[in-house]
């Protein structure tokens, strides 16, 4: 994506947000080395670091700390983010359609309102978090916690809940016809919109 392209949408490019006195491009830079198991390469720190509007699509944040980050309105869309954590970071309105969030830990994170249409969150930990109006069409939520999760208003048109611990969620108000669910689960009736 061009600069140009960057700067209209809104967004923020790495190279012009630091954390802890480093350019983003140069510790994604230093992290990609990390994953390649370059010696060379360090695993990204990124927690309590304002990333909000940040341009990360396609990022490879694989491992990456990430704890307590900002990343309102953020663009992680396609972004590979398995085994990251997440916990406690501000995902609200965040673009992370499909990312591959593969035993990503999400717990106590705020992804209201965010857009994870396609995204892959098999062993996902989203203990306690914040899920409203979340937009989850399609989205892969098999074998994850979402014990304490908040779905409240969610999309979750074709979202796949198979093998998934549904035993004391809330998910009153949000429409599960569509939805791929676990055997045996019996949705209440306020379950339906």
């Amino acid at each position: 994506m061009s600069i140009l392209t960057i700067l209209k949408r809104g967004l923020r490019s790495p190279q012009s947000i630091r954390h802890k006195g480093k350019r983003l491009s140069e510790i994604l830079e230093a992290h990609a080395q990390f994953i390649r198991g370059n010696s060379s390469g360090t695993r990204a720190d990124l927690s309590g670091a304002d990333l909000a509007r940040a341009e990360l699509a396609g990022s490879n944040l694989t491992l990456a700390n990430l704890q307590g980050a900002k990343l309102e309105r953020a663009n992680l869309r396609e972004a590979k983010l398995s085994s990251a954590d997440f916990s406690n970071a501000n995902l609200r309105k965040a673009d992370l359609r499909k990312a591959d969030c593969t035993e990503t830990r999400f717990d106590g994170a705020d992804l209201a309102e965010a857009q994870l249409g396609g995204a892959e969150l098999f062993r996902a930990n989203l203990h306690n978090a914040n899920l409203r109006r979340a937009v989850c069409g399609a989205t892969n939520f098999r074998d994850a916690n979402v014990q304490g999760a908040r779905f409240e208003g969610a999309d979750m048109k074709t979202a796949i809940l198979r093998e998934t611990n549904l035993d004391g969620v809330d998910l009153s108000r949000v429409d599960l016809s569509t939805a791929l669910l676990p055997k045996g689960y019996k949705p209440s009736d306020s379950g339906r919109n």
